[in-house]
């Protein structure tokens, strides 16, 4: 177990929640602890492929790209309800790059196969794939096309991928039979885990903007792991793999405590530079979602966001800045006022900036 000495105790097999208590009186030395922390991450460049690669990513979401057509998935929300609004057309959106409104030039609407790597958790405190959430995530899985393939990746202090992408159902479903057993002593390696998802989704088969992370975990935040790349440098390659990231947590009592401490323990950490990653914020730059519901409602649950993945709208344009600087340029999708008049307030879940293409 390597967290910062005063995060030593949380794995430990005699671990008790009500010990959390106890951890306020080592507030005041989580700062001092954090410098250590950042200073012992390792930060290496991420080289990005040659020019036959596709589009990628984004910083506040950023896509690489190596053509100049700039693909966009977009999710449309009720915000009172959150319910899916699936009967628009390209008429009904903008998508503004810089402040200056651009031409859709592709749109469609579930008609692109999906590319889905489930991220499953295995370390830390609790167990967050127990028998329910492995059935819940069995069953999610079947109500995917045929089309549509799916890999599966485990992590906690290391990364391991159990299943290659594939479109056979009974692999993936064997797959998930051999999830390796929870390990209360080790990390939640953030960090390394999404920097070996990004890399391996580049052996995606399909469309860049159809590509899907989904990590099943109890923890949304954790410091970064020594000998994996910094927070900074595994988000960005999150980013330019131009996946969407989505998690699902089973939610109980112990996990919300779980989960709080480490939300409580990482913003401390920050005064003092530590370096970690928010699966939320994740979420919100690549435009996916995070849900939550007990255990034993997680079918629901797992069934909602693969319906939220094939309701998303696929839009693409090709910039009218034509420049190929490698700059990061912001996005901006919404509705047309068109749209809004005839429904409730609408939100748009779609990734919030690109990288352009440099010659």
């Amino acid at each position: 177990m390597k967290y910062p000495a005063f995060l030593n105790f949380l794995p430990s097999a005699n671990y008790r929640f009500a010990k959390l208590v106890a951890l306020a009186a080592a507030a005041v030395s989580l700062v001092s602890l954090a410098f250590l922390l950042s200073a012992n991450s390792q930060t290496r460049p991420r080289t990005t492929s040659s020019a036959n690669s596709n589009v990628s990513g984004g910083t506040d979401e950023i896509v690489k790209v190596d053509v100049d057509l700039v693909t966009v998935d977009a999710l449309v929300l009720e915000k009172e309800t959150a319910r899916v609004v699936g009967d628009f057309q390209k008429g009904d959106f903008v998508i503004s790059e810089d402040g200056v409104k651009q031409t859709i030039t592709h749109f469609s609407q579930d008609s692109l196969p999906l590319s889905v790597l489930l991220l499953v958790d295995r370390g830390g405190c609790l167990d967050p794939f127990g028998t329910e959430v492995r059935a819940a995530a069995r069953d999610a899985i079947a109500r995917l096309k045929p089309t549509d393939e799916v890999a599966l990746m485990t992590y906690h202090n290391d990364v391991e991928l159990l299943q290659a992408f594939t479109r056979d159902r009974g692999l993936i479903s064997a797959a998930l039979d051999r999830v390796p057993p929870h390990d209360e002593e080790a990390r939640h390696c953030l960090n390394k885990a999404f920097t070996e998802a990004s890399s391996y989704l580049e052996h995606a088969g399909n469309p860049i903007g159809r590509r899907v992370i989904i990590v099943v975990t109890g923890v949304t935040r954790d410091f970064d792991c020594d000998g994996g790349l910094s927070a900074k440098a595994a988000s960005q390659a999150v980013y330019e793999s131009g996946a969407v990231v989505s998690a699902i947590l089973p939610k109980s009592g112990d996990q919300t405590m779980e989960n709080g401490f480490m939300r409580w323990a990482t913003r401390l950490g920050k005064l003092g530079g530590a370096s970690y990653i928010d699966i939320q914020t994740l979420a919100n730059e690549t435009g996916g979602e995070i849900l939550q519901d007990k255990p034993e409602n997680l079918d629901t649950t797992f069934a909602t966001l693969i319906s939220h993945l094939r309701t998303r709208y696929n839009l693409a344009f090709v910039s009218t800045n034509r420049k190929r600087d490698g700059t990061t340029r912001k996005l901006k999708i919404e509705m047309a006022r068109s749209a809004q008049k005839s429904k409730r307030k609408l939100i748009v879940k779609a990734r919030r900036s690109y990288v352009a293409p440099k010659s």
